[in-house]
């Protein structure tokens, strides 16, 4: 009899350990963050759109309870949520409104919030490429949220660099409310659309400078750098390929000067070099991460025979 009493509680322990795992298990995916700490919550106002999750984390020695006033159109893992001390769990909202959260054993406005949901304006926003060369175009496409065709969009672009976005153009919906536009980024840049004061998500495109390497005479090279700033002062690697390793080695460090010849907006920047490296060797050059800064990718050049 006392055997079985001691499996029966470890069985109830188990099942009590169980459901509080249920209640604290992390989003997968999360659009904003709420901390719950001994003062309250932080931030005690947060906005997503519809389909999107808020994550609820205890940095609290206690466990705390997260009380929603309305729960229609919201899928917790439970109702009253409850957050062990040191656990999170998350909410999805798929209704547009304003949901007010608190928690009972809290005092004080910072026990007290509200997400604020928003249906968004377009269901998808995608680009062609992530990742482009210097003066390659990107396609922008996506279609509203409302499918209404005829509807005027303004494209935005927000530049590395950039705190606010620049407007591009306008384009028209059609059919189902699709929307194209074609961009050529000048550098890193966050695409956007915006019709009637909302705005979507954005999409992001990199930049790689683009190197164009050539030979003018014997030991004799030239490059050009195309880009939407200058390098000058900058300095660029002349490679070699080394076959017996199948690697690219460090022939010599060039420093690249202002060069006059680019119309805006791109700027040119180049440099004119010698290397004693023998004949019909595989040659290139690169732009480290450390000489293009924040707002581009590494960039290499053509490849060439020496």
């Amino acid at each position: 009899m006392r055997k079985l009493l001691l499996f029966l509680l470890a069985v109830a322990s188990l099942a009590a350990a169980g459901a509080v795992a249920g209640l604290a298990r992390p989003a997968a995916t999360a659009s904003q963050t709420i901390t719950i700490s001994k003062t309250g919550f932080k931030p005690t106002a947060v906005s997503i759109f519809t389909g999107e999750s808020v994550l609820f984390a205890n940095s609290d020695t206690v466990a705390h309870t997260v009380n929603l006033k309305t729960t229609t159109g919201v899928r917790c893992p439970a109702v009253p949520l409850v957050v062990q001390a040191g656990q999170s769990a998350s909410c999805t909202f798929s209704s547009a409104g304003k949901f007010n959260f608190s928690d009972a054993a809290g005092k004080g406005k910072n026990f007290r919030g509200t997400v604020t949901v928003a249906t968004p304006l377009a269901t998808t926003l995608a680009v062609s490429a992530r990742t482009v060369p210097y003066g390659r175009k990107v396609t922008l496409s996506g279609a509203l949220a409302s499918k209404q065709s005829g509807q005027q969009l303004q494209v935005l672009a927000l530049q590395c660099g950039a705190t606010v976005p620049t407007k591009l153009a306008n384009v028209t919906t059609t059919t189902g409310g699709a929307f194209t536009y074609q961009a050529q980024p000048l550098k890193q840049t966050a695409y956007s659309v915006q019709n009637k004061g909302v705005t979507s998500t954005s999409v992001g495109v990199t930049v790689m400078p683009r190197l164009r390497l050539g030979k003018v005479a014997k030991h004799k090279f030239s490059l050009h750098v195309s880009a939407g700033d200058s390098f000058a002062g900058k300095y660029a690697t002349f490679q070699r390929y080394k076959r017996s390793t199948k690697r690219w080695v460090k022939v010599k460090r060039v420093l690249l000067r202002a060069n006059a010849t680019g119309v805006a907006p791109t700027v040119i920047t180049s440099v004119a070099f010698r290397s004693g490296i023998r004949s019909g060797v595989r040659v290139r050059v690169t732009l480290g991460k450390n000489q293009v800064g924040a707002c581009y990718l590494a960039g290499k050049s053509n490849t060439i025979r020496s």
